[in-house]
Parts: structure tokens; sequence; C-alpha cells
């Protein structure tokens, strides 16, 4: 396992990433080996909202609706943006509230942007509730959230679009794709 270039860290200066995407499309997955390569913490922001709700993202989503699912990921956001260094893997309806986006831009935002067939297999695969997709046709569900939230995905500050490589591969093209995106404070602009 890579571990990041020394000057990326220097030129991330703490700077946390957000990992946004569809449901399925590897946040967790690669948000893991991405901090362990930059040395920086990792947070599954669900996770984190179950601990501050007591209860499972179902179990909420029954008692509050997903205003109220909203309404605790935007606060739990809010405390995580106070930190840095982090690897934050996001729940996919986070970039939904357009005051998440400006905690989102504190860090830098990465989309794991993965193709409609795959994240639908890749649901199907997965035994993890999901209450958006608890429908008669979960890939008309797919097919509506897709079209709502790609138009916002696309705001991110990089996108990484993913076939069939392994979280780890995932995490390898994200540190070598960021340097392009961080100015070098050791050179000067004068070009």
């Amino acid at each position: 396992m890579a571990e990041a270039d020394p000057s990326l860290k220097q030129r991330l200066a703490g700077r946390s990433l957000y990992l946004i995407g569809m449901m399925g499309s590897g946040k967790s997955s690669t948000g893991r080996p991405l901090a362990q390569r930059l040395g920086y913490g990792f947070v599954d922001a669900d996770a984190v909202i179950e601990q501050v709700a007591g209860c499972t993202i179902p179990e909420i989503f029954q008692r509050d609706g997903e205003q109220g699912f909203r309404s605790i990921e935007t606060q739990v956001l809010s405390a995580i943006s106070q930190r840095h260094s982090l690897v934050v893997a996001t729940g996919g309806g986070m970039v939904i509230r357009s005051e998440n986006w400006g905690m989102l831009h504190q860090g830098i935002v990465i989309w794991l942007d993965v193709e409609r067939e795959q994240l639908l297999a890749r649901l199907q695969a997965d035994q993890t509730e999901r209450p958006l997709l608890q429908q008669p046709d979960p890939a008309a569900a797919i097919d509506a959230l897709l079209n709502e939230r790609r138009p916002l995905y696309a705001e991110a500050d990089l996108t990484v679009v993913i076939q069939n490589e392994t979280p780890e591969l995932v995490a390898d093209g994200i540190l070598q794709l960021l340097p392009q995106l961080l100015k070098d404070p050791t050179k000067r602009r004068d070009d």
C-alpha cells in the first residue's frame, strides 16, 4: 500500500476530503484506504448519524421522514466540518441541501461516479437496507435519484469515474489526481 507523497500532504494543509456519490458508489470502502494512505482520520457520516440519533438510518426515516433525516445529516456535517485532516464518506443525498455545500467546500469534494448498471448490480448485491429504494421498482428509484443528483454531484472539485476498480485502486487514483487540484506553494506563479 503506497503512502501519499509528503508534498501532497503539505499542499493539502489539513483540508478534509469529502467523498460524494450515489449509495453503493464505494464512498466508505474507498475512504478507508484513502485516509490510511494520507495519514488522515476516516469518518463515515452515516455511521455518525446513527450514533447521534441512537438508531439506524431506516428507523430515522420511519420515525422522522426524509426531512428529519436530512436535518440530522446537516447537523452531523456541521460538526464534522469543524475538524481537519479527515476523509469523509458522505451519504448519497448530502448534496441536495444547499447549506451543506458551504461546509463541503471547506475541504475538497470528490465525486465517485459509478455507471448506472454497475450501481444497480452493487445495490442488489448489498444487504444494506436503503429507505429510498424500498419501492416496487428500485431501478426507477435509482434513475430518479440519479436525475436529481447528477447535476449536484457535478459541482465536485474532482470526479473519479469508477468501473470495476477495487477501492484501493480508486484511492490510488485519487492520490494521483489530487496534485492537479492543489497549487504547489513552493512554486511561484509568474507565467
